[in-house]
């Protein structure tokens, strides 16, 4: 599992201070904390975390469950912990989609497994698979297995960690199937899957199993993407 960016949203400091610790000694990064509903939202927005932890008690007027609300509706991860557990607050809380709730006082390593769980069932849910036609038979791959797209001419070659398919369509076509953000074009003929790549060196990217080359005028972008790429 990759070391989470996990922002707190809490308004007693030594609580922030006990969360803080505690993400970090078991292997997540603490990347900020607010103590309120509109600092809250700012410093989301600026600082892109992978996964929010919310108290529902908060300084203002709105609170925890107000604020997941407006992440809903951005369609960001989010857990609560918290020590309400009230039948209204409870009633509240089925309106939103936390990932979980974990319940005050908490131990590091429920804390930990709260989070792996909760982290789990969502990147499965945000899997996305492409179906192509290899050797007169239909294939679901599952498009984070795949390594890089490799152009032969009207034609393109599909490299996963455990297969190598070739299908009859362009590097282009195929590559405008897959979702999210992390394919990239390293030269005019590979797109390579940023989860792979082990290193970059002058004109060559190094994978798991493979390696393939990375033109000058791409070089400069797929480095970048690698830095700030989560």
């Amino acid at each position: 599992m990759k070391s989470l960016n996990i922002f707190i949203v809490e308004d007693e400091p030594l609580i922030v201070s006990t969360i803080e610790v505690a993400l970090r000694k078991q292997g997540f990064c603490a990347i900020g904390d607010a103590e309120d509903f509109t600092t809250a939202l700012r410093d989301i927005e600026l600082l892109k975390p992978d996964l929010i932890l919310i108290d529902i008690q908060l300084n203002g007027e709105k609170d925890g469950v107000d604020l997941a609300t407006e992440l809903d509706k951005k369609n960001l991860p989010y857990m609560f912990l918290s020590s309400q557990t009230d039948p209204n607050t409870i009633e509240r809380v089925k309106y939103v989609n936390p990932l979980g709730y974990i319940v005050k006082p908490f131990t590091e390593t429920s804390l930990r497994t709260n989070i792996e769980l909760a982290w789990h069932k969502y990147s499965e849910s945000k899997q996305h698979f492409i179906v192509i036609k290899h050797e007169g038979r239909l294939h679901r791959i599952n498009q984070n297995s795949i390594s890089y797209l490799k152009a032969f001419d009207n034609y393109c070659y599909i490299i996963t960690n455990t297969k190598t398919y070739l299908v009859p369509h362009t590097l282009k076509h195929i590559s405008e199937q897959l979702k999210g953000d992390n394919f990239i074009k390293a030269h005019r003929s590979y797109v390579v899957n940023l989860n792979h790549i082990l290193s970059v060196d002058k004109n060559t990217i190094t994978l798991k199993n493979d390696s393939i080359p990375v033109s000058a005028s791409q070089k400069s972008l797929v480095v970048s993407k690698l830095k700030t790429y989560k």
